[in-house]
């Protein structure tokens, strides 16, 4: 859906969280995903909560330069007004 993923940085960037990019993904997904790249679990499970839906997945790819990417999916929804 057209700007969610602006509605996703902005609830993780008011949870405490570091958003250095976001945009549309290339792929459709049935469930919103919380990828870890490098690292532990446990940036992913913040992430995960921060959002309040989504599954963790471990792909380490450490040329990507950030602990985590997110895929938002369907179960990702803002609030009522549309705010995160």
């Amino acid at each position: 859906r057209s700007g969610l993923a602006r509605l996703g940085t902005r609830r993780l960037r008011r949870m405490g969280l570091d958003v250095v990019y976001f945009g549309g993904a290339d792929v459709r997904v049935d469930s919103t995903r919380v990828i870890v790249r490098r690292g532990d679990r446990h940036r992913a499970d913040r992430v995960r909560t921060a959002l309040g839906a989504g599954q963790v997945v471990v792909q380490l790819d450490t040329l990507r330069r950030v602990d985590v990417s997110v895929i938002l999916g369907p179960d990702f929804q803002p609030d009522e007004e549309g705010r995160p």
